[in-house]
């Protein structure tokens, strides 16, 4: 939150992350000196501002505006992107409820019913750098989904390698309730009956474990000659989630995914899609119930 009056401007960050695919309630307001920012009935942020200079008499126009800001993002203090990626159900403006002028190709889809996870389309592909990831040697470089995988088709994960080859694949199919993984030449086909799903590269060797309501259902390895350096080519090339990688350089890719990953983290930790280069149809925190 930015308040400002005269030549002073105050800048504060806090309250809970809304980010976790559920719907919140905000109320923001001004009593007397302060700015309060509500979240679900509960205070996420209060804003004082005193100033001893006469207090101007506030006349005109008074415009609102919802998803964005009104002024350059260089007055910002904190500088970020003001365009809102998120829905909005319902609100009251200045105690008036009533719709908002929008162009509705600005607009992107929104769902009534959601629960917390990560929802593809069919339409789209996200990729991340490799890079971005630290990798270590002895630990290796683990990817881990969560799921009904049951409800997905198409490619969940594809790696690809600086040299543009194709590392690792995995494809859901609805049709056979099956889960394949490819890596190289050699495909390996699951059950998509679990909940979890635990892919760990090594120097020399991947290891696949699936996980059946929390319990380890299956593990399985790949020949060590069949591919080997698997660390060394992932440091520098592309992770997609959602859809088949095309070309080493450019967004294009195949076989997107329909369904929810109710969960992704790499090397232990979550994974959030909005730091990724991501099509619009991809929702990063929100899945359709």
């Amino acid at each position: 939150m930015q308040i400002s009056k005269e030549d002073v401007q105050v800048s504060v960050t806090g309250g809970p992350k809304l980010n976790d695919g559920k719907w919140h309630t905000l109320v923001v307001s001004n009593r007397g000196k302060f700015v309060i920012l509500e979240v679900d009935g509960l205070p996420g942020l209060v804003v004082g501002m005193h100033s001893k200079q006469t207090k101007e008499v506030i006349s005109g126009q008074l415009r609102l505006a919802l998803g964005g800001i009104l002024t350059s993002k260089d007055k910002l203090i904190v500088e970020f992107e003001p365009q809102m990626d998120g829905c909005v159900r319902e609100g009251h403006w200045l105690n008036l409820s009533m719709p908002w002028e929008a162009d509705a190709d600005e607009l992107w889809l929104c769902h009534q019913n959601i629960q917390p996870g990560s929802f593809f389309a069919g339409e789209g592909i996200t990729i991340f750098n490799t890079s971005v990831f630290q990798t270590i040697k002895d630990v290796g470089f683990r990817v881990e989904f969560w799921g009904d995988f049951t409800q997905m088709e198409g490619t969940i994960l594809s790696i690809m390698s600086s040299q543009g080859e194709l590392l690792a694949v995995v494809d859901a199919n609805n049709n056979t309730n099956e889960i394949s993984f490819t890596i190289g030449k050699q495909q390996h086909v699951l059950t998509n009956a679990m909940k979890q799903l635990r892919i760990t590269f090594l120097e020399n060797v991947v290891k696949v474990v699936q996980f059946f309501d929390d319990v380890s259902g299956a593990t399985f390895s790949y020949d060590p000659l069949s591919a080997p350096e698997y660390l060394t080519e992932l440091r520098e090339g592309r992770l997609a989630i959602g859809g088949l990688l095309g070309g080493i350089k450019d967004m294009v890719g195949s076989n997107f995914l329909r369904g929810c990953l109710e969960k992704i983290k790499i090397q232990q930790k979550d994974l959030d899609l909005d730091s990724a280069i991501k099509d619009m149809s991809a929702s990063s925190h929100s899945c359709p119930v």
